[in-house]
């Protein structure tokens, strides 16, 4: 399942092209994503630098950057350059989504990123990031004391970008969402390293966790089901990855999944008789998009790889 439907909302606002040929006006209604078409000969920090420089900097609160090159080899190192430059004038700068792209602009797994951390230090307020693709993606161990919601989209997660998160301070996080993917696509680590790396970066405002789109759901599901901090959340997100029988069993006998909200468990490999036991749990549990492995050969697959 490739990523096929534009954004429609971030920052709880409507997302808006911007269109050089139309008015910008600065709204908490709206976010802007500037984005280049292939015909296009303006470069990312042009693009920019065009739109900073028609709005009021110190009123901008949030901001989508699309596709930045129809070269598939330009990472996105010179559009955080560019931020990051302009930091002192964005000072309200709340909210960044870097690689907002569907397959027909860039497949997951072709979006090229690069080291996002000097976004991380030059915007102190920022309360939302999100990341789409992993191919080069780096992040130094950091600290930031605003940051609510962390949202890694990927094929396949590298253990070396997991590995600096788990050494990383986030103390208001409220919302991490990380898709693990498949070793096809650059997935690395185990269930050890996601122990490692939730252990460190639990707080007590963090209300939704998802490890999302992973090859190793059952094993997640069999750690998760007999972790506390599960029972202490809203929302634990276990969807768009291979989770069966095994997982589905252990969330259920788990003394801490009823304490949720809700389960997502969208695209899973589950048997009709543990959906009905699960769907029995005093809690919302969602079982869409169930998958058929004797259809796959066999096999079973995340939702979104290449």
């Amino acid at each position: 399942m490739p990523i096929s439907e534009e954004t429609v909302t971030f920052f709880n606002r409507t997302v808006t092209e911007y269109d050089p040929a139309e008015p910008v006006t600065l709204s908490d209604d709206i976010v802007y994503r500037l984005s280049l078409d292939y015909e296009d000969e303006q470069t990312m920090p042009e693009l920019i630098e065009e739109f900073l420089g028609r709005i009021d900097k110190t009123q901008l609160t949030a901001l989508i950057i699309g596709a930045w090159s129809d070269e598939s080899d330009v990472s996105s190192a010179s559009l955080v350059e560019t931020l990051v430059q302009h930091a002192g004038e964005l000072p309200n700068l709340r909210a960044l989504f870097i690689g907002d792209m569907t397959y027909e602009e860039r497949e997951i797994s072709w979006i090229v990123q690069s080291d996002l951390t000097p976004l991380l230090s030059a915007f102190p307020q920022l309360e939302e990031l999100r990341v789409r693709g992993t191919d080069s993606l780096v992040f130094q161990p950091f600290t930031h004391a605003k940051l609510r919601t962390l949202t890694i989209e990927s094929g396949g997660l590298p253990s070396s970008v997991a590995e600096a998160l788990a050494a990383s301070t986030m103390p208001a996080l409220a919302h991490l969402e990380l898709w693990l993917g498949t070793e096809g696509y650059g997935f690395s680590g185990d269930v050890a390293l996601y122990q490692k790396l939730v252990a460190k970066l639990r707080t007590p405002t963090l209300e939704y966790l998802g490890l999302r789109n992973a090859e190793i759901a059952d094993a997640l599901a069999v750690w998760l089901a007999g972790y506390e901090l599960v029972g202490c959340l809203k929302t634990l997100d276990l969807s768009l990855g291979t989770l069966g029988d095994v997982g589905a069993e252990a969330l259920f006998n788990s003394p801490y999944v009823p304490k949720l909200q809700t389960l997502d468990l969208e695209h899973h490999y589950i048997s009709e008789e543990w959906q009905e036991k699960l769907k029995s749990l005093p809690i919302t549990v969602d079982l869409s998009d169930p998958q058929d492995e004797e259809e796959d050969d066999g096999d079973r697959y995340v939702a979104v790889s290449e």
